[in-house]
């Protein structure tokens, strides 16, 4: 669970970090990273066009650059996006200006004032720097799709045991995921729409242009 879901002392780290949106509502919000990626992520675009909702797509700079048609089309499905640095940087890993630069770098080619950690990890200067800019969204559940140690039926159950009102919901569209990600997205979003949670689009602003998914 501690991967998960989050406990609250590790969310207190990361002061002004967004982890999980308002629960008054049964909405949930699905956000996808490291994208966008060719074979993957039109496939995800596809399958949540065949639902009619939205969803957020923190993308690497990087890949943007490499697949600047995947990124329109993402913004053309009424998506919204995040910036995800340029390289997938490991914030503990890297030396804050670093670090910045490389956010600078990706947003570029993201427009977007929402940003998502690569690993969740920042330093403290990092966090309070990029306050200044952006909303830093994080994640009330985390599939664990990336991982190799998990089945598609471990990444569906996460979501079922874990998804609450206002959840931010993170998969992954990228090469490592895609075998548990591509079994388990679509039992995900029929479960949850069984449930009776509406999807909605995170507020990027800067440009990009959310939906509001299904709810009213």
């Amino acid at each position: 669970m501690l991967i998960e879901q989050p406990p609250r002392l590790y969310r207190a780290l990361f002061r002004g970090a967004i982890w999980r949106k308002p629960a008054n509502e049964k909405c949930v919000y699905l956000t996808f990273d490291d994208g966008p990626i060719p074979n993957i992520t039109p496939w995800v675009l596809d399958t949540l066009a065949g639902f009619g909702i939205q969803a957020t797509f923190f993308c690497v700079g990087d890949n943007v650059a490499r697949h600047p048609h995947l990124y329109d089309a993402i913004l053309s499905a009424g998506h919204s996006v995040g910036n995800h640095t340029f390289n997938h940087l490991q914030g503990l890993r890297t030396r804050t200006s670093d670090y910045i630069a490389n956010v600078e770098k990706a947003a570029r080619h993201i427009r977007s004032s929402l940003f998502r950690p690569p690993h969740g990890h920042l330093r403290l200067r990092q966090t309070a720097a990029l306050r200044k800019q952006y909303s830093i969204i994080m994640w009330d559940v985390v599939t664990r799709d990336y991982s190799p140690h998990v089945s598609p039926a471990d990444v569906f159950r996460n979501v079922r045991r874990y998804t609450r009102n206002g959840s931010i919901i993170v998969f992954h569209d990228s090469l490592k995921a895609e075998r548990n990600m591509k079994a388990a997205l679509p039992h995900s979003i029929e479960w949850l729409l069984g449930q009776g949670y509406c999807f909605r689009a995170l507020d990027a602003g800067a440009g990009s242009r959310p939906a509001p998914g299904l709810c009213p």
